[in-house]
């Protein structure tokens, strides 16, 4: 007979917020893979329970290592509870491995609902939540970070990111700069802790305040793109669409016929837009071009 993994939510912040389940859960495993067994000592001993099984830690650097073993104890017919710091295990956490080699030896998989930073910070972002995509953590790097925005600046759905306090001034200005500065967002701080802050305002609002330096847990909710109408879309707003697919890889010709379809439009018109601003630049740099070889001369 084989075992079942249980993946259990444990506290964003407030531990109260404890789903009544997870005592019974900790006391009853006969194995606990804890992404930290240092937090998970101060849970247990927050909720009053004496954990009844072995103690394992389950992180990001051994996940792929203790996976089997974890694996192996469950085709043995143990109970594995499995928990992160904070939230659903498997949402940007340690988990999945677990879960697919559960699923593959027919073991049974279940959970205990818990707090979710994903689902608080959209009930409390004042944005839309009927339909929602979670992007987890953006990548570090500015130019991976950029691109992997302008995957999703057409996207109308209301998306979710986790990010680290020290890199969310550059996060949101980079959304500023991809999704528009006045595209409404709301960065969730601290949520059921003490301090908790939600901060709402269009972008390039929320990246002039992230500048001054923000503390804590963060999580970032954006609006979805708007249904914009053909009348609502200027040359500009269609140049910048056409670019922004550009600079996530696809070819003009392209992005100009994505744009066109998503806006409602002739293909000529938003090729026109393209073009005029192609023309635009080139006339504005053969400028600045023709005033610096003139200032050159002068001095001579």
């Amino acid at each position: 007979m084989t075992g079942t993994l249980v993946l259990a939510g444990t506290p964003i912040g407030d531990i109260e917020d404890a789903p009544p389940r997870l005592a019974a859960e900790l006391a009853a495993a006969d194995v606990i893979a804890a992404e930290d067994t240092r937090r998970l000592r101060r849970l247990t001993q927050g909720l009053g329970v004496t954990p009844g099984g072995r103690i394992v830690s389950y992180f990001e650097g051994n996940e792929a290592a203790r996976t089997p073993e974890l694996a192996e104890a469950l085709a043995g017919g143990a109970r594995v509870l499995l928990v992160t710091d904070a939230g659903m295990p498997s949402v940007s956490d340690p988990g999945y491995r677990l879960v697919a080699a559960a699923v593959e030896r027919d073991v049974k998989v279940t959970a205990v609902p818990g707090p979710s930073a994903v689902l608080t910070a959209l009930a409390v972002s004042g944005l839309p939540v009927d339909r929602f995509c979670f992007e987890g953590f953006l990548p570090r790097k500015q130019g991976e970070r950029l691109t992997r925005l302008r995957e999703v600046a057409d996207e109308r759905r209301t998306l979710v990111y986790f990010e680290a306090p020290h890199r969310l001034d550059d996060t949101l200005a980079a959304m500023a700069e991809v999704f528009g500065t006045d595209r409404r967002a709301a960065v969730c701080r601290e949520l059921t802790k003490t301090y908790e802050e939600v901060k709402r305002g269009g972008l390039g609002e929320l990246a002039a305040w992230a500048a001054e330096g923000v503390r804590g847990e963060i999580t970032v909710v954006v609006e979805g793109a708007p249904e914009a109408g053909p009348q609502e879309l200027g040359p500009a707003e269609l140049v910048r669409r056409v670019r922004v697919r550009e600079e996530a890889g696809e070819r003009r010709k392209e992005a100009i016929a994505a744009v066109a379809a998503a806006a409602g439009l002739p293909k000529r018109e938003v090729f026109d837009a393209v073009v005029a601003a192609k023309n635009a630049e080139k006339a504005e740099n053969a400028e600045k071009t023709a005033g610096k070889t003139g200032g050159k001369g002068a001095g001579a």
